[in-house]
This record gives structure tokens, C-alpha cells and sequence, in this order.
């Protein structure tokens, strides 16, 4: 009777704790399904730092492109000022690998900018509107690819593994899942992908992926924009000192001399790459250096007006805002610091050319618009014209000047 009544408690607290693991593992679900649904969006009015209401409708959201691992990749869409529902939709892919497309709203393309000279809101800069975006005549989507980049994150160590195919393939499932769950009222709309630096490895290959898959629903793919994209290291790479000779910058007997210039923007001062505060600091950084970088209080007083990284350094202020943060609808806990560019990624190269992509996108006659800033000494344009010659394409315009208001431009 005893080793009855001792078994039958055994089985009492068995069966409670199994009911307790239960109703734990279903809470655990509902949270994550609550906040981790396969795409969630809001509507942003206003945003901290910028007075008034937004001039131009903002979106942010969360789409999952992998359910095993957890990986959810975050997005800005800005409708076109003019008329979305007619205009085209253009997808920002910003380089790196690792750099948010933030960095393509606030520094590149879009509507936004930081007052690097006046004042901030308290501690927090101040967000100005800047005409002269794209997003005047286009929907643009600002995605954070690859996963680790901005706000994008994983529920495993194993989706924070990524490199170009695995970034490329999660993009496909991005375009799929924004048009078929969030908005399958811009399915018509003329689509192009775009992106700048590191994106001309992923851009020609996302744009290669839709072109020759028939995901559905269908897509109105027209073609694609790159900005000094990294093409092929055999032509990139050696474009730079010839770039460097023709510009003045080495003479023709020195070859080993510009490692104190600026490469983004040579006519730009060399300055600390993310932190006003140790200017002895180089790049790359060491990662415990960067954490440090991330971890220090940064004060908008500090920031010097003379560098480029000033407004970085404003971004990075800005994003890691609670009010910020609660405004975007940031999943708590998934980005405890957020990086305008974060370069501990775990990722892997392994796609060491595009150059097919452009030679059969452009073949099957997808529309490409290849631009270069003529400062750029990262990826010259000397380079890319090389690759583009090799293309072997017939001329159509011949070499010839532009205007701006009768002013020779370029």
C-alpha cells in the first residue's frame, strides 16, 4: 500500500510537471508568434528628432525569410511622393557586407538627413526632410540584408551564418513574402533592385533570381541600379592605381602612397571611421575595439562637422534610442546595439564575380544602370568601365557631355 501510494504521487507530479512544461511551451509559441509572425508592418507618422509629421508615408516591418532558424529581416518603405500606385518600386540594397539601409535613407537616396550643424532634440539629432530624394517619383523598400545587418536578427546562432548565396536566396524569399502577405497592391508596379559598393555582388544575382524563377506571385521586374559596385576583384583591384596616377594623387614612380587618403572620397579629410573620440583609431577594427566604440557615451557636442563619419556617428545615436526604437516597431531584445555597419558577421564570399549576371540580364534585356562617383577610389570607375567594356556590347550613345542649366556637369 505504500509503494502504491508513493507511485501513484510520483505519477501526480509527473503529470503536473508535463501540464507545467506544456502550458510553458505554449506561452513561449503564442510570444513568439505574436511578435514573430511570418511579416508584421506599422505605419510611422512620426519619427523622434524630426519636427512634425513625416511629409511622405513610412512603413516599417519585419519579414521571415527562414522558419527553421528564425531569420527576420527589417525594412523601411517610403511611398513615392508622387503616385505610388503608378510609380515604380525599387528595392535599396545597401553595401558592406553588413551595413544598414538606413545608411541609404538618411546618407544616399532617401528623404531624409541628419542637421550635422544645428541642434539636436536633448540628446537626440535632428532629422531633416531632404527634397531632392528618390522616393519624389519611386516606392522605395531600405531593406537590412544580410541577417546580423541593422535591425535584422535570428531566434539561432545558426541564421546569423550568412554570405552571398544565402543572402541572395533569403532576398528572393523577401520580395516573395512582402508582395504576397504585405502588399499585393504593388504587384503591378515596374520593379527594379538597386543598391552601391558591396550590393554589386548581390544586386545582379537577386535580379538574375527573379528573372529566371517564377515565383508567385509573379513579379513586374524591369532591371536594376548599381552605384561604384564591386564587380570582380580582377578588375576592381587594379583600377586603383591608375585612378590614383590620373587624379594626381601618386607620381609615376611611387605606387605605395595613399594610405592616408580617404578612399571613399579623396578630396574628403581621412577621418576616424565611426567614433569622434580617438582619431588614432584606424580601420579595420579589431571587434573588441568596435564594442568599445558601441559601448561609449557619445554627446552630439562632440561630433565634428568637418567628416563624413559625424553623421554616421548621428545614426548610431539615433537608432539605439528607446523612443526610436518603440516608434519602428523593433522586436525587444533582438539588437541590443544596433551598427550603421556591422563587420562581425559570420560571412562567407562566395560569389567572386558578377559579370555573368550583368552579361545575361542585360541580354535577356533587362534595363541596367551602372553610375560611378569619380572620387571613389574603393571601386574606381577606371574599373568598371573595364568590366563593362568586356561585355563586348555594341555602342549605342557615343562618350559625350551632360548639362545641368547649360553648365557642363560631367
Amino acid at each position: 500500500m505504500h509503494l502504491y501510494t508513493e507511485a501513484a504521487v510520483t505519477r501526480r507530479r509527473l503529470l503536473l510537471l508535463l501540464l507545467l512544461l506544456t502550458c510553458s511551451c505554449l506561452s513561449a509559441r503564442e510570444r513568439s508568434n505574436s511578435s514573430s509572425s511570418s511579416s508584421s508592418r506599422r505605419v510611422v507618422r512620426h519619427l523622434p528628432g524630426f519636427d512634425g509629421a513625416l511629409p511622405f508615408e513610412l512603413e516599417t516591418g519585419y519579414v521571415e525569410v527562414d522558419r527553421i532558424a528564425g531569420v527576420r529581416l527589417f525594412y523601411y518603405f517610403i511611398r513615392s511622393e508622387s503616385s505610388p500606385a503608378d510609380d515604380p518600386l525599387l528595392l535599396w540594397l545597401t553595401g558592406g557586407p553588413g551595413c544598414s539601409a538606413f545608411s541609404g535613407l538618411v546618407y544616399e537616396v532617401g528623404p531624409l538627413t541628419f542637421d550635422v550643424h544645428g541642434h539636436g532634440h536633448g540628446q537626440l539629432p535632428r532629422l531633416l526632410y531632404k527634397p531632392e530624394s528618390w522616393t519624389k517619383r519611386t516606392n522605395v523598400i531600405f531593406l537590412d540584408s544580410p541577417v546580423g545587418t541593422g535591425f535584422s536578427y535570428a531566434d539561432t546562432d545558426a541564421g546569423f551564418r550568412t554570405g552571398d548565396t544565402i543572402a541572395v536566396h533569403h532576398i528572393l524569399v523577401f520580395l516573395n513574402n512582402w508582395f504576397q502577405e504585405v502588399h499585393p497592391d504593388f504587384l503591378s508596379n515596374p520593379l527594379y533592385i538597386a543598391g552601391d559598393s558591396y550590393s554589386g555582388m548581390i544586386v545582379p544575382a537577386v535580379t538574375f533570381g527573379i528573372a529566371t524563377s517564377s515565383p508567385k506571385p509573379s513579379l513586374n521586374l524591369k532591371g536594376y541600379l548599381l552605384g561604384n559596385p564591386v564587380t570582380d576583384h580582377n578588375f576592381d583591384a587594379p583600377s586603383k592605381i591608375p585612378f590614383a596616377h590620373g587624379m594626381g594623387l601618386i607620381s609615376d614612380q611611387l605606387y605605395q602612397c595613399v594610405k592616408d587618403i580617404y578612399g571613399n572620397h579623396i578630396l574628403e579629410p581621412y577621418c576616424t571611421f565611426a567614433s569622434p573620440h580617438n582619431p588614432r583609431v584606424d580601420k579595420p577594427f579589431t571587434s573588441r575595439v568596435r564594442q568599445i566604440l558601441q559601448l561609449q557615451d557619445f554627446h552630439l557636442s562632440e561630433i565634428s562637422s568637418e567628416c563624413r563619419t559625424a553623421e554616421y556617428t548621428m545614426s548610431r545615436i539615433w537608432a539605439n534610442n528607446d523612443t526610436v526604437r518603440e516608434t519602428l516597431g523593433i522586436h525587444q531584445g533582438t539588437v541590443p546595439s544596433w551598427q550603421r555597419c556591422n563587420y562581425d558577421i559570420l560571412y562567407t564570399y562566395d560569389i567572386k564575380s558578377s559579370v555573368r549576371y550583368h552579361l545575361d540580364l542585360t541580354t535577356r534585356g533587362y534595363r541596367s544602370l551602372i553610375y560611378s562617383g569619380d572620387h571613389d577610389m574603393i571601386i574606381p570607375f577606371i574599373g568598371t568601365q573595364a568590366w563593362i567594356r568586356s561585355l563586348n556590347f555594341s555602342v549605342v550613345d557615343e562618350w559625350r557631355p551632360w548639362f545641368v542649366d547649360g553648365q557642363v556637369a560631367g
